[in-house]
């Protein structure tokens, strides 16, 4: 491969005339301009200039080879253009990951908002409840929910808000087998959970004055997608721990009823996260700006007046 400074050196000295100028033009010694552009041509095996003591000129391979000199110029200077301008204006696709429940109660909501703002980007947005390996499968940004940032391991973090969840039952399911009293009396109750080993699910919940309880129960129905499982909860399949937010509605018509209020798992911590923040290309910036923006500290999405709010 040939170097692609010696094509610009020469480039240079023939537009300014001599290693002198080309020199001052670029900041570098007139002896090395020159043997540099010597070293060029004994790899080429040609003779590029015409050297006297009064001035230089170009051979006829010189000419023609000037001629490739200055489109690899012209080339590189418009790669530097392009660059330039995008780190000023967001463009381009962004790949996000994103948990099932978040897209469908807090980024879907406000996505339109981001694209209808910045019209040259575009957004590849993978919905799974799997944990991605980022740097593995090319997604620039991760959206998560965790009661401890610690797994993120070497990704940068960026923290975005917190959730609360409660534990929800509908009427028929407290009328059928009554509303428990105590943390203990939850044991009896039927219950649907987003996983179980081998027909246990096991939850850690903190109460009053720094209590703290381990619930052990077998869920009578299983579902990886928090969804799936609030439409269970108020059927009267069973209680259920849902994110607020999820269920703030059901609660205020009296759909659902917020059980033993007080105890709960820790708060969730709804972050973003990231392989670097060295070479992040704007639009991947602009994102995570628009999500810290359009998010509350709970979860919920958050539109601007004038924006159509969704049911």
């Amino acid at each position: 491969m040939q170097d692609t400074n010696d094509m610009l050196y020469f480039a240079e000295v023939v537009e300014h005339g001599g290693f002198a100028a080309a020199g001052r033009h670029l900041g570098q010694p007139k002896s090395k301009l020159s043997r540099r552009v010597a070293e060029l041509e004994d790899r080429l095996g040609v003779r590029l200039l015409q050297r006297t003591t009064r001035k230089l000129s170009l051979t006829q391979v010189g000419e023609v080879y000037l001629r490739h000199c200055l489109a690899v110029r012209d080339a590189a200077e418009a790669a530097a253009h392009a660059m330039e301008q995008v780190q000023t204006e967001p463009r381009g696709t962004i790949r996000v990951a994103c948990p099932v429940t978040l897209a469908q109660s807090t980024v879907g909501p406000i996505m339109a908002l981001f694209l209808a703002r910045h019209p040259q980007v575009k957004v590849d947005m993978r919905i799974s409840n799997r944990v991605v390996d980022l740097v593995e499968e090319g997604v620039d940004v991760a959206l998560r929910v965790r009661t401890t940032l610690d797994e993120s391991g070497s990704l940068v973090v960026k923290r975005l808000g917190e959730s609360t969840t409660v534990l929800v039952a509908s009427p028929l399911l407290l009328e059928r087998q009554g509303r428990p009293a105590s943390i203990e009396e939850l044991a009896r109750m039927d219950t649907v959970a987003m996983a179980a080993i081998d027909g246990r699910a096991t939850l850690v919940l903190h109460g009053p004055g720094g209590a703290v309880h381990t619930l052990v129960h077998e869920p009578r129905y299983v579902a990886d997608d928090l969804l799936t499982l609030k439409f269970a909860a108020l059927q009267g399949t069973g209680m259920c721990f849902l994110p607020d937010y999820m269920c703030r509605r059901e609660l205020e018509q009296g759909r659902l009823v917020h059980v033993l209020p007080g105890w709960a798992p820790p708060r969730g911590i709804f972050h973003a996260v990231y392989p670097s923040r060295r070479g992040m290309v704007p639009a991947v910036r602009r994102f995570l700006d628009f999500l810290a923006d359009h998010t509350s500290n709970e979860g919920m999405p958050r539109l601007p007046p004038g924006c159509p709010q969704l049911d």
